[in-house]
């Protein structure tokens, strides 16, 4: 019996050691992985608290633990909503990621937990606003034709609108003619486009080659690039992700992508320093460093820091009347030009109708001429599914037009979990679908737009 008892004994003090131990390596030196996953809850409850008006908790369970790893269902989070801070922990003990909400800017992951350094990367003086209006949109946020008919008969289908669907918009002639929208949101609510704000930020490089500050055929485009091989990328090689640099865009583990978005204070970094794996213009690589790096380099190519935070809103947003649009920067002052713009749907259909309108708005050019044609025309590199200007011609999934049964002059913005908008000029249609509805659910929201498409005709 002494022998049993000192037997449990010992196994009862080993296994305080390992806890006590495994405690003291999870405080001192945490996995990269559970830093990854705090500083990804972080950043996502962050932006949804304070620029959407959501509850944390929801958001931290409907947006970060339903759809994701595992490991994020250990997450707590606490909201200081009167510093802006967000913290994020694994058993609410380890790990620690935080975000910082910097007001226009929106939230910043803040992987280092300098909240000041991260506070003092951002303008001193408050971003203008841009104005709602109650004219009839998309001048305004009226919207008298919507829900009509055979269109909103389509919307209402649970089966084609797709599981989790948060937001959908249908544009026909330049009025919305109808829409949805999931329960706990609305059309005034902001919606994170993930990848494509890659298009958006294409955009923004476009109006900055309207004001002269850079071209297709730019070279040396980074002070670090100058003197090395690197310095033979042109813009249009990131336009079309065919810069030639290494890229782990693997969102399953800690990759270049993870690493960027939740680890390193400042973005550029990472991507700045990429190796080459091909030569300029041949090889394809999907990559949101490269988008990064497009922020960088337009808004060195603005030149004055105060002007560069303000040019989104400038160049883009207040023309547009994108009276909700707010683009992110990261801890050190770079716009995630990859991945967090947040938007209302109506807002991101405003984008997609000017790009329809070939980056005219009002009587207004706002990108140059031929900058959309660029954006629609595939690059080789990408066997066709990518276009010269951060956009897509394969639809989400994959599927050509032709396998779609879709207009071949169909183009795309597609973004994580489901995000998507697809244009068809032909059809002078654009439509927006948001949700949050992972790749691996399998839904294709061309089936929709098909189905959108032969209603249109048929009236």
């Amino acid at each position: 019996m002494r022998s049993v008892l000192r037997i449990l004994k010992a196994l009862a003090t080993a296994s305080a050691v390992i806890v006590i131990g495994g405690g003291a390596w999870l405080s001192v030196s945490p996995p990269q992985l559970l830093r990854v996953g705090d500083g990804y809850a972080a950043k996502i409850v962050c932006s949804n608290v304070f620029l959407a008006g959501r509850d944390p908790q929801a958001v931290l369970h409907n947006d970060v633990q339903a759809p994701g790893n595992p490991l994020l269902r250990l997450v707590r989070v606490s909201v200081d909503r009167e510093r802006g801070h967000v913290t994020a922990r694994i058993l609410g003990l380890f790990a620690p990621g935080y975000a910082l909400y910097r007001g226009a800017l929106g939230c910043t992951s803040v992987p280092d937990g300098d909240f000041e350094a991260a506070a003092n990367a951002a303008p001193s003086d408050p971003l203008p606003s841009v104005q709602e209006k109650a004219e009839l949109w998309p001048d305004g946020e009226s919207v008298t034709a919507a829900n009509d008919g055979e269109l909103a008969s389509l919307l209402a289908d649970d089966v084609l609108a797709g599981p989790q669907m948060r937001a959908m918009v249908v544009v026909h002639n330049g009025r919305i003619v109808a829409e949805r929208y999931g329960e706990g949101f609305d059309a005034k609510t902001p919606l994170l486009g993930w990848s494509m704000t890659k298009t958006v930020n294409a955009a923004l490089v476009g109006r900055a080659m309207l004001d002269g500050k850079v071209d297709f055929d730019t070279a040396s485009l980074l002070p670090q690039w100058k003197d090395d091989e690197r310095s033979r990328i042109k813009l249009r090689d990131l336009l079309g992700m065919e810069s030639g640099l290494a890229f782990n865009e693997n969102y399953g583990d800690v990759a270049d992508v993870t690493r960027m978005l939740y680890l390193d204070p400042d973005m550029v970094a990472l991507p700045a320093n990429a190796p080459f794996e091909a030569n300029p213009g041949e090889r394809f690589r999907y990559s949101s460093g490269t988008a990064v790096l497009l922020s960088r380099i337009w808004m060195d190519g603005v030149g004055d820091q105060k002007k560069a935070f303000a040019y989104p809103g400038d160049a883009l947003f207040r023309p547009l009347g994108m009276s909700s649009a707010v683009l992110e920067a990261d801890a050190r002052g770079t716009f995630v030009g990859s991945s967090y713009l947040y938007a209302t749907a109506r807002d991101w259909a405003r984008f997609g109708q000017f790009l329809l309108q070939d980056g005219v708005w009002n009587g207004e050019r706002l990108l140059p001429d031929g900058f959309v044609r660029a954006m629609r025309t595939p690059t080789q590199s990408s066997s066709g599914k990518y276009t010269q200007g951060q956009a897509w011609l394969a639809a989400p999934g994959g599927d050509t037009s032709a396998e779609s049964g879709l207009p071949e002059d169909t183009f795309w913005l597609e973004g994580h979990d489901g995000q998507s908008m697809a244009i068809v000029p032909s059809a002078n249609l654009v439509f927006v679908r948001m949700g949050l509805t992972p790749g691996r659910l399998g839904y294709k929201p061309q089936v929709v737009l098909k189905e959108l498409l032969a209603a249109l005709s048929a009236n």
